[in-house]
């Protein structure tokens, strides 16, 4: 169980919560979040713009006691709103739904 603990410790280690609004803002307006499939761009007037595998992707976001809260919409589906803890790690951002105790998804900052 311990060697488990300490190999899975460093994906995690360099990545440091972001927990103020203007600190996200700063790392993410006039930037795009990119991963294998999707491009976003999160707006200052709270939209998310994009595509993803081909899709339009749209939603709404605010910042809530030290959350990024959005909601999401892609083709015929979308996902209702969701708080996700947002991680830092260089270029990486990391969103982790459902306050930090949930999905992952990690996208980076161009």
């Amino acid at each position: 169980m311990l060697a488990l603990l300490v190999a899975a410790t460093p994906a995690f280690a360099d990545f440091r919560p972001i927990q103020e609004e203007n600190m996200f803002r700063a790392l993410v307006e006039g930037r795009e979040l990119t991963r294998f499939g999707v491009r976003l761009e999160v707006l200052p007037h709270g939209e998310i713009t994009g595509r993803g595998f081909g899709m339009n992707v749209g939603g709404e976001w605010e910042w809530r006691d030290g959350y990024f809260c959005r909601t999401l919409e892609f083709g015929q589906s979308g996902d209702p709103y969701n708080c996700q803890l947002v991680l830092q790690d260089g270029n990486t951002l990391r969103f982790i739904s459902d306050q930090g105790q949930g999905d992952q998804a990690d996208l980076r900052i161009r």
